[in-house]
This record gives C-alpha cells, structure tokens and sequence, in this order.
C-alpha cells in the first residue's frame, strides 16, 4: 500500500512540474533566482491595484518582470521572450495586457498567463514567477 501511494505522489508530482519552458527549444534563458518584494501602496505599483495594469520591474530576472492584476491574484512573468537567445531587444515592452518583444519576431504573450497570442508557431510561453501576498506586499519568487 506504501508504495502505490508514493508511486502516486511520483507520478501527480512529476506531471503537475511539466510546463512549456520544459521544451529543449525553451532553454534561452537562465536560472536566475528572483527573490522580490514589492508595496502595492507605493506610487510606482499603485496600478497593481486594478485588474489589467501591468507593471514593469527592471533587474530581476533575465530582462526584469512583468506583474500583472489578474482580478483573482497576480501573475509574475520573466520580461524576456523565451523564443530566442536574450539581447536588448527580446525585453517586452508592455501594450495593456500584451507583452510584446522588438525583435525581428515581434512575438506577443499575453500578460494574464504567459501565453502567446499571435504567433502560434512559438512552442514557449513566458517564465512564470511565483506570487504570494501578504496584505499590501507582493513577494514575487521563483
């Protein structure tokens, strides 16, 4: 019985670990540990408090971070495009909910769940970065 129930815990625990940057085309970006807290009540992330209103947090990351109001709790993503090696211009650049990198892909991502929107070739979606919230802080965590 032992055994069935650790099989059990192998198998939900590997299948819920499996994500898209899992891809060996996913491998552009690094394993940079981020580790940040951020104040909804200060003046730059005021924003946050409203469904829809990303907000952009340089050096975090590979190209910073993108936090997101999902009406439901918050969403954190890597502000660089998974798809290619990372320059200056695979950083997104924030257009309402859609991330958009200036390369010459031009690839879209929504800022709701890291998805792609436009181009359905793109086999990565955006590094998604844990949120926990503690009353007016944010600690956005990988």
């Amino acid at each position: 019985m032992r055994n069935l129930i650790a099989l059990i815990c192998f198998i939900t625990l590997t299948a819920c670990s499996s994500n898209s940057n899992n891809d060996d085309n996913c491998q552009f970006l690094l394993d940079i540990p981020v580790n940040e807290s951020i104040n909804l009540n200060f003046p730059q992330f005021i924003q946050l408090q409203s469904p829809t209103n990303p907000v952009y947090i340089p050096n975090q990351g590979n190209g910073g971070i993108i936090i997101t109001n999902v009406g439901s709790g918050f969403a954190a993503f890597d502000a660089a495009d998974p798809n290619h090696a990372f320059s200056e211009c695979s950083i997104l650049t924030i257009n309402g909910i859609i991330g958009e990198c200036g390369c010459e892909d031009n690839n879209k991502f929504s800022l709701l769940d890291g998805t792609p929107t436009e181009n359905g070739n793109l086999r990565c979606a955006l590094r998604r970065y844990s949120v926990e919230q503690n009353g007016n802080t944010l600690l956005i965590f990988n």
